[in-house]
């Protein structure tokens, strides 16, 4: 848990330095920009005080989960709409609308929507957060929820979208690159859709089987394993995690078709999916932990297959060894 806090903790200093820089040397925007930045801002403003109050109140602090597929379809369309509805920004927006309907329809099947909006399931990682020794204490859980639920991720759904802030005034033509990207974005839209069945369907069918009076250890393989090893997850222990960084790593893409390099291929605009990767990288080491200590056989598998990259397939016979 201490190695989870540090990772939290290094994600909320590097933003803090994020922030500073662009304080220092804020990147050179337009008039348009600006007021359509000052209109995202006021959204996410909106966003940070109602997940905060709502949260503590009602003691779920899932609602920056709820909206995290939202927002930026909210943002992205604001800056098309403003933007002229180019080319460029109307692929930006339909793609990421894509990944929102996707991500918010799989957080409902969990029951996360209720006409109570402040109900509705929790992400069980917050409960395991608030169960922590230090975090148990209410005036410090409330802000971790301040700073890192409501503040940090806010902040960072809306500095994913800087992308698409960055192009809404470029005159460059739909290119090569914009090509590369829609492509790309879809592209990893496709595997994290995949990954979310094959993962439904294993756990899906493990519930049926533990339902009908089996122990863990007597289900048939591979259920037996309490995870799933099967498609994608067969040659990645996070195929959906990296999908959602590639979408919006490859939206990026966007901003050189635009012609927005400061630095080569790297702009101001790369600071939100550059953030989303180290988010994740925390994300997926809290989750590996908590698998570790269900499953046996976890740290096996986690030892021959790459955390995002499929290098290579899971194999039984190696596990048994």
């Amino acid at each position: 848990m201490k190695k989870i806090l540090g990772i939290v903790l290094t994600s909320l200093a590097c933003a803090a330095l994020i922030v500073l820089g662009f304080v220092l040397c804020p990147p050179s925007l337009s008039a348009n920009q600006l007021e359509t930045l000052k209109i995202l801002a006021i959204v996410c403003g909106s966003s940070i005080l109602y997940c905060f109050v709502v949260g503590e109140i009602s003691r779920n602090n899932s609602q920056m989960d709820k909206l995290w597929s939202i927002l930026p379809i909210a943002y992205v369309w604001i800056i098309a709409a403003r933007g002229g509805m180019s080319p460029r920004l109307v692929v930006y927006a339909i793609i990421a609308t894509l990944w929102g309907i996707r991500l918010t329809y799989n957080f409902a099947k969990k029951g996360a929507y209720r006409l109570k909006f402040w109900e509705g399931e929790e992400d069980y990682l917050w409960a395991i957060l608030r169960a922590n020794s230090v975090l148990k204490n209410r005036f410090l859980w409330a802000m971790f929820d301040l700073f890192f639920i409501c503040i940090y991720q806010n902040a960072l759904v809306l500095a994913i979208c800087f992308p698409a802030l960055a192009v809404m005034d470029s005159a460059a033509s739909f290119g090569a690159w914009d090509y590369v990207a829609a492509v790309a974005a879809v592209g990893f839209l496709a595997l994290e859709t995949i990954a979310d069945i094959q993962q439904m369907r294993f756990y899906t069918e493990k519930k049926r089987l533990l339902a009908e009076g089996k122990t863990l250890e007597e289900l048939p393989a591979p259920y037996n394993k309490g995870f799933n090893t099967t498609g994608v997850w067969g040659f990645a222990r996070h195929p959906n995690y990296l999908g959602e960084q590639g979408v919006w790593a490859a939206l990026y893409l966007f901003t050189i078709g635009a012609g927005v390099n400061a630095y080569g291929f790297f702009n101001w605009s790369i600071v939100g999916p550059a953030v989303l990767i180290l988010l994740f990288l925390g994300s997926s080491t809290f989750g590996e932990s908590i698998s570790a200590s269900k499953y046996p056989e976890y740290p096996r598998y986690a030892s021959k297959v790459c955390r995002y990259v499929p290098l290579w397939k899971y194999r039984e016979e190696v596990a048994r060894d």
